[in-house]
């Protein structure tokens, strides 16, 4: 590397690493504020009384809810595995908080347009339904490594709701510990990102765009999925590459890989699952990203 690339490549690991630090503070402290104020046991009760299928949709809706990227999804998730939520739950929420939200709806029907947008909304919505329900049934819950936030139990719930300032001082120091145990991660994952982002030629997307689709979409989906992106910020990107001639369900293919996932967020999962559940999670990501683009394709999206 030349020393303009690697001063591009520095400057863009301080401003991820700033940017991911102080997402994930932010993220984690108002869960953390709010967490005594919901009532994680009825919920937990209520989802094992009723029919699975509609906690899962609540995890898919959740997610919906929830404009996270990638990396900002964690705090959450490790709120719903300390309060026990089902895993199937757990897993549905971690695949489409970051590919869904009415803003980047929004943004991808101006963008886009009704059919794109809707078939968009659908296909991650249930895919990431069907991908939660695959990965409970083959029973990888036993994946998920013992995580554990002190301060959540129902005594201290019940202080914190009756004490502000004490639920403010709980709150930083959970999300202090949080910080701390995944800190490293944050790291080497901004500096891997910021070599991949700034390394990576510009024009190398759109000359792999003037090949065969069906085997453009799955390279498409390889690369995003190791990419940091945040939907809201790289569809009017994705719109340039399109009016420059890459096509759409390649296109589609890169958003949800790189949205679905990410490496700084791949290496940060690693302090919560174990490498089984890391590599379902990144197969999964990958599988979701071609599938859509090949329907995007066979359903002659230009």
């Amino acid at each position: 590397m030349n020393e303009d690339l690697i001063l591009k490549v520095i400057k863009e690991f301080f401003s991820l690493s700033k940017n991911l630090l102080l997402l994930f503070f932010l993220i984690s402290i108002v869960i953390s504020f709010f967490e005594p104020y919901i009532p994680f046991s009825k919920l937990e009760k209520w989802m094992k009384e009723k029919n699975i299928l509609i906690g899962n949709f609540a995890g898919a809706l959740l997610g919906f809810i929830t404009p996270f990227c990638s990396c900002s999804t964690i705090p959450l998730l490790v709120t719903m595995i300390n309060r026990k939520i089902p895993f199937q739950i757990i897993m549905t929420y971690l695949f489409s908080s970051p590919l869904l939200d009415p803003w980047i709806l929004g943004l991808m029907y101006y963008i886009y347009g009704l059919k794109v947008t809707i078939i968009y909304g659908l296909v991650t919505f249930l895919f990431s339904m069907l991908i939660g329900y695959i990965l409970d049934i083959l029973g990888y819950d036993k994946y998920v490594k013992n995580v554990i936030v002190e301060g959540a139990h129902l005594e201290t719930d019940e202080n914190r709701r009756k004490n502000i300032l004490l639920n403010i001082k709980i709150s930083l120091i959970e999300t202090f510990n949080l910080i701390k145990s995944v800190f490293i991660y944050i790291i080497i994952g901004a500096f891997i990102g910021a070599i991949i982002k700034e390394a990576v030629p510009t024009n190398f997307l759109t000359s792999i765009g003037e090949y065969n689709q069906w085997i453009v979409i799955p390279i498409a989906a390889i690369i995003g999925v190791p990419l940091y992106i945040r939907l809201s910020t790289m569809l009017p990107v994705a719109n340039a590459l399109l009016a420059g001639g890459f096509p759409l369900s390649p296109m589609m293919a890169l958003l949800i890989g790189g949205a679905g996932s990410s490496l700084p967020e791949i290496i940060m999962l690693k302090s919560i699952f174990h490498n089984r559940l890391v590599i379902a999670f990144i197969t999964s990501v990958f599988l979701m990203a071609t599938f859509s683009g090949y329907l995007f394709l066979i359903l002659n999206f230009k």
